[in-house]
Parts: structure tokens; sequence; C-alpha cells
């Protein structure tokens, strides 16, 4: 399994406009982050979570020709409002399936009628498939078995994905040991941490470590990345061993 990094910023990115802050004017690569998401890959098939507003740069940047599906996370619009970029799949393809909490299904049926509303569908939008997501009930994508993790981003709820020995959790704030036992005997965590400082609706830096700690996972790769959290260099030195910062462009293998 490949696992590419598409974005790694939160949902303002890096630089953020109009900003003066430090790390939105370095000219470090690493320093410049698109809004959250990954690419999976495996045996010929390429899945996404989420499609945030930088998708389609991301689908050219990573020079991604197919999409058999998209996980989503929830319904906000850092990591939804690329979703009509999934179009130029749909000409090549056909019908795409996205799979989602019943509740983020409705939220995108609501906010992108032209796609969904059979009696207002435009001619040229995606075609797409919604396929709900269930807690506590795993599902396939192409032979292969995902187990959505339910948690809470302020008071929303929001899945991430277990698939195989890697999971994915972005936007979380807490979870509970019900759910963290979905994640024991990880290789690879992906985990959000925005900044230094608390947050309300994200875990910070220490949040982030103590969680990490008791999931214990092999490896863990930082993201939903925020300006306020530094420079990438000088934060990665001072993680431990097998923890680090992800990028934009960041590929690992499983």
């Amino acid at each position: 399994m490949k696992v590419t990094f598409l974005g790694t910023g939160t949902s303002t990115g890096i630089p953020l406009i109009g900003s003066n802050h430090p790390v939105c004017l370095s000219l470090n690569k690493k320093d410049k982050r698109l809004r959250s998401s990954i690419l999976i890959q495996w045996n010929n098939c390429s899945y996404v979570v989420d499609t945030g507003p930088d998708f389609r740069q991301q689908m050219l940047r990573e020079g991604c020709n197919r999409i058999d599906g998209v996980l989503y996370t929830h319904e906000h619009s850092d990591h939804t409002s690329g979703i009509d970029d999934l179009r130029a799949f749909c000409f090549k393809q056909g019908e795409i399936p996205i799979y989602a909490h019943s509740r983020v299904i409705q939220s995108l049926n609501n906010r992108f009628e032209y796609i969904f509303n059979d009696k207002k569908k435009y001619s040229g939008a995606p075609l797409l498939k919604p396929i709900e997501v269930f807690e506590n009930l795993d599902f396939k994508i192409s032979k292969l078995t995902v187990t959505p993790i339910s948690y809470l981003h302020a008071s929303l709820q929001v899945y991430g994905y277990r698939l195989n020995n890697f999971a994915y959790l972005t936007d979380l704030k807490t979870i509970d040991d019900r759910e963290l036992k979905k994640l024991e005997n990880l290789d690879i965590l992906v985990l959000n941490c925005i900044r230094i400082e608390k947050h309300y609706s994200h875990l910070n830096l220490q949040e982030a470590l103590d969680l990490i700690t008791k999931i214990k996972p092999k490896k863990t790769y930082l993201t939903h990345i925020s300006h306020l959290l530094g420079f990438h260099d000088d934060v990665e030195k001072k993680l431990p061993n097998e923890v680090h910062l992800s990028y934009d462009g960041l590929v690992i293998n499983l």
C-alpha cells in the first residue's frame, strides 16, 4: 500500500492569506501546506480521503489519472468543497462511489443539488454514488476491509479510517476507549495536530503526543497543521523518534 499526502494544512492552508507570520513567509516547501487529504493506492486501485478546495491542484501535481472512490471524514468545506472536480474522473470512468456518514451525505445533497438532485442535476456534473458508512460496521473497498473510527471534532462526529495496519484520523479532539481499541497494533498512524496552544476542536501538539502514547503505533505522522505549530524543520527536530511531521507530497509505503 502506498499513501501520498496530498495536503497537510489546516482549513486555511499555509500560507494564510494576508499573513506576515514568519512560517507563512517561509521559503521551505515543507512549510507550504494545501488542505488535508491523502491518496491511498494498492493493486492498481486509488482512493482519496476527502476532496478539499485544493483537490484539482493536488491531483494534477501527483499525476493521478484514476479515482476508484472517496472516503469522507466529515462535511466541513476544507474536506469536501473540491467534490466537483471528481467530474474529470467521471468523464473517463463513469460513476464513482463516495463513502460517508448519512449526515455528511445529506449535507452534500443540500450544498451540491446540481450533483445529487435528479430534478436539478446539471448534465456536466460528476456522477457519484453515495454509500453510507455506519459506526461499528466494517466495509469493503476493492476487496480491502475498512474500519471506520468515530470521534468528535468539538461536538461534531467525524470518521477516521483504518485500512490494514494504517489509520488516518483528522479533525479529532476527543475519542472514547471503545474506538481506541480499533487502533491497536498499527504500523502507521496519521493524526491531526494544529498548533502548540490548545484548540477547542483540534488536538494541539501535547494532546497529540499523549494520544500517540495511548495508541502505541510503530510510527506516526502529524497532519492538519497550522502555521502556529511552527517551522517544519524546527518542530521535526523536537519530536519523539517515531513521530514526524507530514508534508505535502510525502509518500509512505506499507
